[in-house]
């Protein structure tokens, strides 16, 4: 038997649950549509109106955004550095020490600046 089977298997069954479960919300889902329903939602704020470049975001967004990738990074790098952390020698420690030392100053510098205050 080869060993594709089984994944052709989950594949086959995968696609037969998805067909189902698409045709049971057609069946058994709200047929009552109305303007409120299509009318798009942007994080509790009313929506702007489109400009001719697309529309215009609050830099707040984008603020939150760069906090998560430095946090992001933050954890990529900080893992392996606790999994490791008996084997490294004083300058691994040391340097992953100022790492975070200067993680910490750029939270606290953002901090300060009011960028984790939320209108």
């Amino acid at each position: 038997m080869s060993p594709y089977v089984p994944i052709l298997g989950v594949l086959f069954f995968s696609a037969i649950l998805l067909a189902v479960m698409i045709v049971a919300s057609l069946v058994i889902g709200p047929k009552k549509y109305n303007r409120v329903k299509y009318m798009p939602y942007e994080c509790g704020i009313d929506p702007t109106p489109k400009a001719t470049g697309g529309g215009r975001f609050p830099v707040k967004y984008y603020i939150t955004a760069m906090m998560f990738l430095v946090f992001d990074i933050e954890i990529a790098f900080l893992y392996p550095w606790v999994v490791a952390f008996d084997q490294l020698s004083m300058f691994a420690v040391l340097s992953m020490i100022v790492f975070l030392l200067l993680l910490c100053i750029a939270y606290f510098y953002e901090y300060k600046r009011g960028g984790m205050e939320w209108d």
